[in-house]
């Protein structure tokens, strides 16, 4: 299973690719959707300047709660399988950062804080752009996603996976465990380390290979609930990074606001093919997921 490329630019034209990769395989690598290079390289260069600070000043940007999702996590503090030890990366997250105001000593530094709400609202024109062509395709107004995703649920997360020495992993143990994603869609903008797999219908691991100038986009849980399975939300995974160089990503994750109901659509669902999920509020499926995944006391 090769995951699709498509170019945006083009998608207007053929949107049936698009809905061939998110049924079929849930991910495609999506190029000319706005992002923008200089942008993007500014957010990873200060991501890694941030990540080889000291432990101890790290810990002074800690994460603080589920509800709150903004702040730092240090290595094995996120098991994202619950069946496996906990994940070997780090990760800062901010969550709702261009409406929501964090005091200034949440924040690494002022470079930090610019390049991350320059590539969030970047990010956020270009998840916007393809949720107006998913909406089309599903029979749905244009604006119907969009204007479920006011930001309150979208997030921005650095991720750092340090090099593993031989002998260094716990059986099981994993950069980040197997899992699918929350919410709408998630972008995710990667280096060339590698070490992202997914899970293809003949259950084997299949790698997703780093593509320059291309945003890996996955569908997530509420986008499957929501076309009733005919999108796919995915299992994915990242393995340990050997060798000696980190591994360092970005995730923007589209979720939908917390008061948003997400039940099949109409389009979705016939005679042939009845619901398949309950409906439930966007905010109490995203709170669910956060709460099980994050294992160290966080102050409440």
């Amino acid at each position: 299973m090769a995951v699709p490329t498509i170019d945006f630019s083009n998608l207007s034209t053929a949107p049936a690719e698009l809905e061939d990769a998110l049924s079929n395989v849930g991910f495609l690598q999506l190029v000319n959707v706005g992002i923008d290079e200089a942008v993007l390289r500014n957010a990873l260069q200060q991501s890694q300047q941030f990540f080889s600070r000291s432990a101890d000043e790290k810990a002074g940007y800690r994460y603080r709660n589920a509800a709150e999702n903004f702040g730092y996590q240090g290595l094995q503090e996120e098991n994202l399988d619950p069946t496996a030890p906990a994940d070997i990366k780090e990760t800062f997250t901010m969550r709702n950062i261009l409406q929501q105001s964090f005091a200034d000593e949440r924040w690494p530094g002022a470079e930090f804080k610019q390049a991350m709400l320059a590539l969030y609202k970047n990010a956020l024109a270009a998840a916007y752009a393809v949720q107006r062509v998913i909406a089309l395709q599903l029979g749905v107004n244009e604006d119907f996603f969009t204007r479920k995703h006011r930001g309150e649920n979208i997030s921005l997360r650095l991720l750092h996976y340090p090099p593993v020495p031989p002998g260094g992993v716990s059986d099981k143990q994993l950069g980040a465990g197997a899992h699918t994603d929350y919410g709408f869609l998630t972008l995710l903008f990667q280096d060339d380390v590698g070490g992202l797999q997914v899970l293809d219908k003949q259950q084997q691991w299949q790698n997703a290979t780093p593509m320059a100038q291309a945003v890996l986009v996955n569908c997530g849980d509420l986008l499957e609930r929501w076309t009733n399975g005919r999108f796919q939300s995915t299992l994915h995974r990242v393995q340990p990074v050997s060798g000696v160089r980190s591994r360092y990503s970005i995730a923007f994750f589209v979720d939908p606001d917390d008061d948003t109901w997400v039940e099949p659509l109409p389009s979705c669902v016939s005679e042939q093919n009845p619901p398949l999920f309950e409906g439930t509020t966007a905010g109490e499926h995203i709170l669910a997921k956060l709460n099980h995944s994050h294992i160290a006391r966080f102050e409440q």
